[in-house]
C-alpha cells in the first residue's frame, strides 16, 4: 500500500534499517539513528540502481513523489538520473575546478608579457587541463597534482616538466590565499622529479678559434650566412635576437646595437616579436669588425626594415638554422664540435680567461639574468 504521512511519523527507528514501501518503486529508508531518506529503486542498461530523492522532512512525500515522477520520466527517455545528477552537479561546481581557478590565476599575473601569457596558457590547456582541469581543487592531493607533471617526464620533456611544477604550485598557493583550499599540498611535489644533467650546447676549445674565423672566412655558400656567422661570433647575442633584428636598432654613430625587449611582430613569422630574453633593453657595443661587418650586409638589405632577411622573401628574416647549416658545410657537427649558441660559451670563456673583465660584467654582456637583487643593482 502507499505510504502516508501518518505511518510516516509513526515509524520507528530499529536496530537495523529497514524500508517502508511507497508506489512507484520508491521507499523511504529508515536507519537506527532515526535518519530518513526517500529512494527510488530502478534498472537502467540491465543495472539495479538507486536513486536519491531527499531526507524526510526537509522532503515531504507529496514532494519526493514529484522527484520520482520526474526520474521515471528520464528514465522512460533512457536518460540515467543519477548520472544526470552528477553532471549537473559538475556543472554547478565548476567555479572550483583546476581549470577554473587556474584561469583566475593566471588572468591575475598582470605583469606578463604577452608572449609569456600566451605560452604559460597553452602549457596549462596542453599538459595540465586535460589530467586535472576538471577536478574540484578542494579534493586534489599532491599525488594528483603530480601526474600531469609525471607524464611530461615520461615524455623526456624534463624543462616542461619542471615548469609544469612551478605553475602547479603556484596556481595551489593563488587558491589556498584566496581561501579555496585550507593548505596548499602542491608544497610537498618538492623532489618529485628527476634530476636531470643539463645538456651544454658544444663549443670549440678557443684555441681553435683561429681555425673557426679561417673556415668562416672561406665559406662559399650565401654572402648574408657568412656575414651573419661571423657577427654572431663576435657579438655572441641570441639566436632569436639576431635573426629578427631591426636596422632602426643599430646607432651607428654611437656604435651600439640596442636589443629591446620586444619587437614588432611580423606577420605569419611565428616568434618575431622576441627581442631580448630578459625582458630589458640590452645594449651590444659594436667593435670595428662588427661594425664592418654591419656595413657589408647594409649594402644587402639596408632598404629594407630587417637586418638578416631571407633568401627568397625579404620581409622574413632568415631560417633560424642558417647558422648551424653554415657550420656543418664547413665540417663541424654542430651536435658535438660547435654549434651556433655555443659561441655564447667560446665568448663567455675568452672574455673571463682574458682577466680584462670582472665576471658580473661578462655576465651583464651575456645577457644572463642576475637572480641577486643587490647584486642586480
Amino acid at each position: 500500500m502507499a505510504l502516508t504521512d501518518a505511518k510516516i511519523r509513526a515509524a520507528k527507528p530499529d536496530e537495523k534499517p529497514y524500508k517502508l514501501a511507497d508506489s512507484g518503486n520508491m521507499f523511504l529508508l529508515v536507519h537506527p539513528n532515526g535518519s530518513r531518506y526517500w529512494r527510488l529503486r530502478y534498472r537502467f542498461l540491465g543495472r539495479e540502481k538507486t536513486f536519491a530523492l531527499g531526507v524526510y522532512p526537509e522532503v515531504s512525500l507529496s514532494e519526493a513523489r514529484e522527484k520520482r515522477d520526474e526520474a521515471r520520466k528520464l528514465i522512460a527517455t533512457s536518460v540515467d538520473p543519477c548520472e544526470q545528477k552528477r553532471v549537473k552537479k559538475s556543472v554547478s561546481d565548476v567555479a572550483h575546478t583546476f581549470e577554473a581557478i587556474a584561469r583566475q590565476w593566471h588572468g591575475n599575473n598582470k605583469k606578463w608579457s604577452e608572449s609569456h601569457s600566451e605560452k604559460t596558457l597553452k602549457s596549462l590547456e596542453t599538459h595540465v587541463f586535460p589530467f586535472i582541469g576538471s577536478r574540484d581543487i578542494t579534493t586534489l592531493k599532491t599525488p594528483d597534482l603530480l601526474v600531469p607533471v609525471k607524464a611530461a617526464e615520461a615524455k623526456e620533456i624534463y624543462e616542461i616538466a619542471s615548469r609544469l611544477q612551478q605553475r602547479i604550485t603556484a596556481i595551489m598557493r593563488y587558491a589556498a590565499q584566496s581561501g579555496i583550499i585550507s593548505s596548499n599540498p602542491a608544497i610537498n611535489m618538492v623532489g618529485a622529479l628527476t634530476t636531470v644533467k643539463r645538456q651544454h650546447r658544444p663549443a670549440l676549445a678557443l684555441n681553435r678559434t683561429t681555425e673557426l674565423i679561417t673556415r668562416i672566412d672561406s665559406y662559399k655558400g650565401q654572402l648574408m650566412t657568412r656575414l651573419a656567422t661571423k657577427l654572431t661570433l663576435l657579438i655572441f647575442i641570441r639566436s632569436s635576437e639576431l635573426r629578427f633584428a631591426r636596422w632602426s636598432e643599430i646607432d651607428f654613430e654611437k656604435l651600439m646595437w640596442t636589443i629591446p625587449p620586444e619587437r614588432e611582430p611580423l606577420t605569419g613569422v611565428k616568434h618575431s616579436h622576441r627581442g631580448s630574453k630578459m625582458r630589458t633593453p640590452h645594449l651590444v657595443p659594436l667593435s670595428r669588425q662588427a661594425l664592418d661587418i654591419l656595413q657589408q650586409i647594409r649594402s644587402i638589405s639596408g632598404e629594407h626594415t630587417l637586418i638578416f632577411t631571407g633568401d627568397h622573401n625579404p620581409w622574413k628574416p632568415m631560417s633560424e638554422n642558417t647558422v648551424n647549416n653554415a657550420l656543418r658545410l664547413m665540417g663541424y657537427d654542430t651536435k658535438v664540435d660547435v654549434c651556433g649558441h655555443g659561441f655564447r660559451a667560446m665568448a663567455c670563456s675568452s672574455l673571463i680567461e682574458s682577466g680584462l673583465w670582472s665576471r658580473d660584467a661578462v655576465e651583464r654582456q651575456m645577457s644572463h639574468q642576475v637572480r641577486n637583487g643587490v647584486r642586480a643593482a
